[in-house]
């Protein structure tokens, strides 16, 4: 494809770019007639798994990823003796010692084989069976909760960025309040651009100084999630009972060690700032976070991964059954996998969402696998809540 053809069709998915990897975080709030409390974090970009959780103990992982330091030996925090959390999950220790912090192996949602960015998100944001839903009438899996919570009333639900959050969209009302209008560059944004031009040489070198790989920086980062987390808690701590937010930035194609260690980093400091603001309120809430699929099993010739399938859900709160992984572990030999490249999913990542909703709400079986998350089997109970 000609440079010339490669810049347009750049400038054409340019927009898509920041409609599926918002330039600004959003956040929505729920309010509800109980003392439970849900978070719902949505990783946007896709969240590389294995890394976050490593799975060192099996013994093809350090084949499939030579160049990636990974397990206790390279400093990740060892959990069962056979997983390790990243380092820069190392401030949660903490959570998991006391039981407030886990992590779901080998999940996905019913998506497969195109690993798109934008269908991925629509479909976990809907919690639906697989099928992108259509760009009218959809509506997000919080927001067909909500009729099923008998009392619920005041504020149903409300929006905090520039970006409506699928999630929560649907027949709920809901406010929206913007913290912050700076225009940064979106990291898969920014990595769209230097594709399109990687065979312009003199346009690359002086885009990669331009954009110097990063968007915002770290303490930038960090600071911005932070002060999300706290806004979340604030509501929680008054009349609010659900909010979800989303974390963009985790599409991690090319430099994988510094770029996830930079959205671990801010990931760890808001759920601790979460349980700092929360108070007592901690031990009466979960937090979900989950990503629209996970990552290639094996690094790629940028030090980096691709769009791959099964991925890796990470749970927090006071009123979680933490200190454990829950799911089946496939293995990670080249027949284990899917398609001979993904971690194989185990199961449903919609399966414990709903069981979370069960636990914290009291929602009946039969409207999650309905009403919820149509077409769902939530399988066994995995015992997520204490």
């Amino acid at each position: 494809m000609s440079p010339t053809l490669d810049r347009r069709r750049f400038l054409s998915l340019l927009g898509c770019s920041a409609a599926a990897f918002p330039l600004m975080t959003p956040m929505s709030f729920a309010a509800l007639p109980s003392d439970n409390r849900l978070v719902v974090v949505i990783l946007r970009g896709a969240m590389d798994g294995l890394d976050a959780l490593q799975p060192y103990g099996d013994p093809d992982l350090a084949g499939l990823r030579p160049d990636f330091d990974v397990g206790p030996a390279a400093g990740a925090i060892d959990l069962t003796g056979f997983h390790a959390m990243h380092p820069s999950l190392a401030p949660l220790r903490p959570l998991w010692q006391a039981g407030h912090l886990g992590f779901v192996q080998a999940v996905s949602t019913p998506y497969r084989d195109k690993r798109s960015h934008f269908d991925g998100q629509d479909i976990l944001e809907a919690g639906t069976a697989g099928e992108v839903p259509p760009l009218t009438n959809r509506d997000g899996w919080l927001n067909r909760l909500l009729p099923l919570l008998p009392g619920a009333t005041g504020r149903t639900a409300f929006a905090v960025g520039r970006d409506e959050m699928l999630i929560l969209r649907g027949n709920a009302a809901h406010s929206s309040w913007a913290p912050d209008a700076r225009l940064d560059l979106a990291p898969a944004t920014a990595d769209l651009l230097l594709h399109a031009y990687h065979d312009d040489p003199l346009f690359r070198e002086n885009a990669e100084a331009a954009l110097g790989f990063a968007g915002s920086s770290a303490e930038d980062e960090g600071r911005k999630t932070d002060a999300l987390f706290a806004f979340a808690a604030a509501q929680l701590r008054q009349d609010a009972r659900i909010a979800a937010l989303s974390l963009g930035g985790w599409d991690s194609h090319r430099g994988q060690p510094r770029q996830i260690a930079r959205g671990l980093d801010a990931l760890a400091g808001g759920l601790l700032r979460l349980r700092a603001d929360l108070g007592a309120d901690w031990d009466r809430t979960m937090v979900i976070a989950m990503t629209e699929f996970g990552r290639t099993a094996f690094q790629n010739g940028t030090m980096g991964t691709d769009h791959g399938t099964g991925g890796t859900m990470i749970l927090g709160g006071g009123a979680l059954r933490g200190g454990q992984v829950w799911g089946d572990w496939p293995g990670l030999a080249e027949s284990q996998l899917l398609d001979r490249r993904d971690v194989m999913p185990t199961r449903d990542v919609r399966a414990h969402a709903a069981w979370a909703l069960h636990g914290l709400f009291g929602v009946e079986r039969a409207a999650l696998e309905t009403t919820v998350f149509p077409d769902l089997d939530m399988g066994p109970s995995p015992g997520l809540l204490a």
